[in-house]
């Protein structure tokens, strides 16, 4: 075995995201480009020396070739073990999973998420900690000074032994174990929930349709939901891993999730429809005619989780992203557990479960998870959702309207502006964050701000301080409006503008969405002055 070492130079723009690296697919395919970052990894990390690690991707296209590169690499740079998917597939929540299980010194993910894949599109590589969650900022900072200083990667000359069986293989020193990407995800889900009230209910004539969106998730849940609980067959779709997912955008919401919009929507319905994204972590949940938000399914779920084993008289706290609607909030006051505010990115749920501080997180973005690992997990909500409606007994709208009775209603959407030119979104949150000191007390568009603030956190584990989240604004009849830069595309800046309205109990709780928060969309668009800033007279994509 020769290992070989390269020389090389810093290549500008490794810095990792919310969610790691992500750039256009032909970027990481640059000479170098994949090699600078996974050496600036290992190097930033103490290096791989005898350490173990979890390998595995969402199969999205450049994945089988990035892993055998990585392989390659851990073993010039004398790791002595990797734990790698079975044909390179691992779903996010399971690699996190089998971090947590086997006590690794970390993993790599390959993926971006719910971006689009294929050659012309993205991809991704993450480092996750050991304790199975996204690096946080430190590990990234690390990472990035370390590609900035970098001037040889290590590489074995051989080529890597295939991975599309199961079993152990050795390249040099270094053992790799080729796992079953699903078996010990599906052990887990069986540990927190009640498979057998599920298996009755579908026993029971209960149909679902669950949206793989040609994504990593669709073994899993084949597996799961059909062979183990007795889903009827077919009840997966887009089932297969699709280096392109199948031409679509594996982003599970209304607007790319329209197969499964259409078939909820139809005279022959299912009882309950889901959808998850290109790495595993997101979900999307629907009933009959009805889209669940991702801000009312955390409220749900943390009601209602006392239905599953693992949950029952066990909530510590709860937890969501800053810009998630208040929704929870109202839940887990009524509960007498704390709640907590934090930044997007999920690295910050992850102190607090490290901590015991909270049991159930979640993001308006889709992403809702627990402390069974430290990474947002579509098919666990999907699964929580099935136990709770086998425990329950009312279908999704049923509860969702019995909620929104209890509590009232949040009403919540996102308005994406996609691709604009960094320097204008740039210029538009300067010019906001700029007047935020006088904006409370004034009016915009008939609606009187009552705060405005930055958004920062200081964490209450490690006392870290994370600022500049977000433009915060709330409005003095409790109307919400958050502005800020998102930080997972790849091409350009995306500004995203988050509208919340709460209607109370006995107010209307079925009107449209949009029409329903017309009064904020108004504010917001005379506060932000997108329009001028961007030239958009109009959202890319509401949610």
């Amino acid at each position: 075995m020769t290992f070989l070492t390269v020389q090389t130079a810093p290549i500008e723009g490794q810095k990792p995201g919310t969610s790691g690296l992500r750039k256009k697919t032909q970027i990481f395919r640059e000479p170098g480009y994949l090699e600078n970052f996974v050496q600036s990894i290992f190097d930033a990390t103490g290096g791989a020396a005898s350490r173990t690690y979890v390998l595995g991707g969402d199969g999205r296209f450049f994945n089988s070739e990035a892993i055998g590169v990585i392989i390659r690499m851990a073993a010039a740079n004398g790791a002595a073990r990797l734990i790698v998917g079975q044909n390179g597939i691992l779903s996010t929540p399971a690699a996190s999973n089998l971090i947590r299980k086997h006590g690794t010194d970390g993993g790599i993910i390959l993926s971006a998420s719910h971006n689009p894949g294929g050659e012309a599109g993205d991809f991704g590589v993450k480092f996750n900690a050991a304790n199975g969650g996204p690096a946080p900022e430190k590990i990234t900072d690390a990472i990035h000074a370390r590609t900035l200083a970098i001037t040889t990667y290590r590489i074995a000359e051989d080529a890597a032994p295939g991975i599309g069986e199961t079993g152990r293989f050795t390249i040099g020193d270094m053992q790799i174990d080729v796992v079953d990407p699903v078996a010990d995800y599906e052990t887990l889900m069986r540990e927190l929930f009640d498979f057998d009230a599920i298996a009755n209910l579908f026993a029971g004539g209960f149909r679902i349709c669950f949206d793989a969106m040609h994504a990593v998730t669709g073994p899993y849940a084949t597996r799961i939901l059909e062979s183990t609980l007795g889903a009827a067959e077919g009840s997966v779709i887009n089932a297969v891993p699709s280096p392109d997912f199948g031409g679509g955008h594996p982003d599970p919401n209304p607007v790319w999730a329209r197969e499964l919009v259409a078939i909820m929507n139809g005279s022959d319905a299912p009882d309950f429809g889901a959808a998850s994204d290109g790495d595993g972590d997101r979900n999307m949940i629907m009933g009959k005619g009805a889209f669940v938000s991702p801000s009312d399914s955390l409220a749900l779920l943390t009601a209602y989780a006392n239905l599953a084993p693992a949950y029952c008289g066990r909530l510590a706290g709860v937890a969501r992203s800053m810009p998630t609607s208040r929704a929870v909030d109202l839940v887990a006051e009524r509960l007498g557990i704390p709640c907590y505010e934090t930044p997007t990115g999920w690295k910050f749920f992850g102190n607090l479960m490290d901590a015991g501080k909270v049991t159930l997180c979640g993001e308006e973005s889709a992403g809702t998870g627990s402390s069974h690992i430290r990474e947002k997990d579509g098919l666990w909500a999907v699964l929580l959702w099935l136990n709770i409606l086998a425990r329950d007994g009312r279908d999704v709208v049923q509860l969702r309207a019995d909620h929104w009775r209890s509590f009232g209603r949040n009403y919540y959407s996102r308005h994406d502006y996609e691709e604009i030119p960094v320097d204008a979104a740039d210029a538009l949150m300067t010019a906001l964050r700029g007047r935020l000191a006088n904006l409370p007390g004034s009016k915009a568009a008939g609606m009187e701000v009552s705060t405005a603030d930055d958004f920062a956190y200081r964490d209450p584990i490690d006392q870290s301080l994370t600022g500049a989240q977000g433009v915060r604004i709330a409005f003095t009849d409790g109307s919400r409006l958050v502005v800020r830069l998102s930080g997972t595309g790849t091409q350009g800046a995306t500004l995203r503008v988050y509208l919340e309205r709460y209607v109370g109990r006995g107010g209307d709780h079925e009107q449209d969405v949009q029409a329903a928060l017309a009064p904020v969309i108004a504010a917001a668009e005379a506060l932000t002055e997108i329009t001028k800033h961007t030239g958009r007279s109009s959202a890319d994509v509401i949610t």
